[in-house]
């Protein structure tokens, strides 16, 4: 990794994961962007749809986990 990352050992780190994992690096990575693309898109529309509809109660969010099959819900910041 470069010196200006922000982990030192983050490049260790990816391409261990990839080879832990069977994927060459370059599908370890595309496959790692395409599911943070996917979360921060989840993110957007819980946000938009808590800004129209209020924010999810705990209940709420405890069925959800549990009908992902996610276990407990851990605290989460309120959305903005």
């Amino acid at each position: 990794m470069s010196p200006t990352s922000a982990e030192p050992d983050l490049g260790d780190a990816v391409r261990l994961a990839a080879k832990r994992s069977g994927r060459g690096l370059s599908r370890w990575l595309a496959e790692a962007a395409a599911a943070k693309l996917r979360s921060e898109a989840l993110a957007n529309f819980l946000a938009a749809w808590e800004s129209e509809h209020g924010a999810l109660t705990p209940q709420e969010l405890a069925t959800a986990a549990a009908e992902l099959q996610l276990g407990p819900t851990a605290a989460r910041e309120p959305s903005r």
